[in-house]
């Protein structure tokens, strides 16, 4: 089935369940910050609240009922993601589980931890909260595509290092890192590797076993599947001081009763982006490709702030110079165009993007950076409709700055 398939076959079921995903005439463009739940996760949630709604801790056929649930939505979680039923740890969703891994791995006294530089802030506000209590931080440089430079890996210093944490797919750019060889050496130093793969899961294929790392967050709202849900993959056998207390729960590693239906949401959700990925990925990467093209054939000068087949199918980050990026972002929502500045979880914030910043990015490119994110719920023909505005927004905003 076609992404534009599903958006006409699901529409009928989402607006008995729920609202149409955009006011008619809008465009959402900001999949990276989250997604539309699919009718059939929605409805799998909602099953499971009213059938499965018992304490899965609990010792009768109610509470057995709901464990079944929970640990049927594990094993398939953990088969999608190449791993084992007993490394898949629920938790609310990715920042917790990349906090979990992060403060896991550095209860001993304070030493090194390496990251790419312009990580997510779940990562980057996790290791500044340890630097005040003496870690030291160590930025893995990035080339000017955002790609990681593997000829610092042996220079780094290992006999300090007690984590290496880095992100997978960016969130604002989608530049995808080759982990490969920073995975083996963490292997051979004996090192922890984190890597958030937030936006990676129910994007790319994502395999933990062949990935080699110890540990790896994901969160369900990222690829259609409930918010409030996430998960970290953690290697069996690999031991976290735990953050929480208060329960046996998840083998001891995060306390409090466990979310039956989000966990059944969000297996589902995965199980769906995997059954035809491919078709998925081509379908993606086409509408983004569109996109591009047209904005750089209408709006030039552009920059694409981005490794231009090295990054995720959806994702496009494009600077226009000579606009603001403020300004462009409050423009194109009035002219119904939804998509973000770079990281929601930054909103707020006058800073230029960190991940930009690491790449050499003049002034004028990351002020004007915008971040066009594609799911399924676009189809082929919002993307000429999506070009015209945004061009026709930024003419506008060019001619007031020139006149």
């Amino acid at each position: 089935m076609s992404i534009q398939d599903e958006h006409t076959n699901g529409s009928a079921a989402a607006d008995s369940a729920t609202e149409t995903a955009t006011e008619p005439g809008r465009i959402f463009l900001d999949a990276n910050s989250t997604t539309r739940p699919l009718p059939e996760v929605i409805e799998t949630v909602a099953h499971h609240l009213r059938l499965a709604y018992a304490n899965p801790g609990s010792r009768h056929a109610e509470g057995r009922k709901a464990r079944r649930a929970l640990e049927e939505s594990r094993e398939r979680i953990a088969e999608l993601l190449g791993a084992s039923a007993n490394e898949v740890v629920f938790t609310s969703g990715g920042t917790e589980a990349s906090n979990m891994a992060i403060f896991g791995f550095t209860s001993s006294l304070p030493e090194a931890i390496a990251l790419t530089a312009g990580e997510h802030p779940a990562t980057t506000e996790s290791c500044r909260s340890l630097m005040q209590r003496g870690w030291k931080l160590l930025n893995m440089d990035v080339d000017a595509h955002g790609r990681l430079l593997p000829d610092q890996f042996p220079n780094l210093p290992w006999e300090q290092l007690k984590l290496v944490t880095l992100i997978l797919a960016h969130n604002e750019t989608g530049v995808i890192q080759d982990t490969a060889e920073l995975a083996r050496l963490c292997q051979e130093r004996g090192v922890p590797l984190h890597i958030d793969a937030v936006q990676a899961v129910g994007k790319i294929p994502v395999n933990f076993r062949e990935l080699k790392a110890t540990s790896l967050s994901l969160g369900a709202h990222k690829f259609h599947g409930p918010r409030g849900i996430g998960a970290l993959l953690l290697r069996d056998g690999v031991q976290l001081a735990p953050l929480q207390y208060g329960g046996h729960q998840e083998s001891g590693r995060r306390p409090g009763t466990e979310m039956v239906a989000l966990a059944a949401g969000m297996a589902r959700a995965l199980e769906i982006c995997h059954s035809d990925m491919d078709l998925r990925i081509g379908q993606l990467k086409s509408m983004r490709d569109e996109l591009e093209q047209r904005l750089q054939a209408t709006c030039e000068p552009t920059v694409l702030n981005s490794s231009a087949e090295q990054r995720l199918p959806n994702t496009l980050n494009i600077s226009f110079p000579g606009v603001d990026g403020e300004a462009l972002l409050v423009a194109l929502d009035l002219e119904g165009i939804a998509c973000s500045l770079g990281s929601t979880c930054a909103s707020g914030s006058a800073e230029p993007a960190p991940v930009l910043m690491a790449m050499g990015r003049l002034e004028d490119v990351y002020k004007s950076a915008v971040r066009f994110s594609l799911s399924s719920d676009n189809y082929p023909e919002e993307i000429p409709i999506a070009a015209h505005r945004i061009a026709r927004v930024i003419e506008r905003l060019r001619s007031g700055v020139n006149s």
